[in-house]
Order: C-alpha cells, then sequence, then structure tokens
C-alpha cells in the first residue's frame, strides 16, 4: 500500500511536460487517451496543508488575444484536449482552462499561454 501511495505522490508532482509526456506513453502504449489520463492525474490531488496558503489553482483564459490560432492550439498541447474542445474552450473565454492545478503549474500554463498572446487570470 505505501508504494501506492508514493505512485499517487510523484503523479501529483509532474509538471505540465511530464504529464504530456505521460498522456503520450498511456495513448501509444496502452491505447488510453489523454483526456482519460489527465482526469486520472487530476484526480490524486489535494494537499490536507495548512490554510494560510493556496495550493490549488485554476487557470482562466479571460481573452484569446490576436493570435486565437496560437492560443487554441497551446491549449490542445497543454490540456490534451481535442482541436474541437480547445476551440471551444477558447471561444467560450472566460473559460477554465485548468482546474486544481499546483501553484508552479499554474504559473507555468499562465505564462505559457501569455506568451502566445492570451490574457490569463489565475484563480
Amino acid at each position: 500500500m505505501a508504494d501506492l501511495k508514493q505512485f499517487a505522490e510523484q503523479l501529483v508532482n509532474l509538471t505540465v511536460k511530464e504529464v504530456n509526456e505521460l498522456a503520450t506513453i498511456l495513448k501509444d502504449e496502452y491505447g488510453i487517451e489523454p483526456a482519460a489520463a489527465a482526469v486520472v492525474v487530476a484526480a490524486g490531488g489535494g494537499d490536507a496543508g495548512g490554510a494560510s496558503e493556496q495550493s490549488e489553482f485554476t487557470v482562466v483564459l479571460k481573452d484569446a488575444g490576436a493570435s486565437k490560432l496560437a492560443v487554441v492550439k497551446l491549449v490542445k498541447e497543454l490540456t490534451g484536449l481535442g482541436l474541437k474542445e480547445a476551440k471551444d474552450v477558447v471561444d467560450g473565454a472566460p473559460s477554465n482552462v485548468k482546474e486544481g492545478v499546483s501553484k508552479e503549474e499554474a504559473e507555468g500554463l499562465k505564462k505559457s499561454l501569455e506568451e502566445a498572446g492570451a490574457v490569463v487570470e489565475l484563480k
């Protein structure tokens, strides 16, 4: 049982890049779709730590900016969504790109999206 707890901790602490690599491996080698993998990874999170500092963040796309196509492609890549679903997220702005992520992951997503021209907020 301790091994499973350790494994869960490793999943929760993955970076965005590592989650994307894991999704690719699960899809290519085991036939598990990336959206399902993202749900598994997201479900494993959650710290019962102190209430003084926020531990989970939501990345909110406020506006796609001038480079809408680049933002759609980036949302698709970062979330593992299909092209249509990623476009729906961008078209529906303000909308949540990812929920319940760590501060580091949220800041990384925000930085990437802002570099693509989007307006992003962390909640």
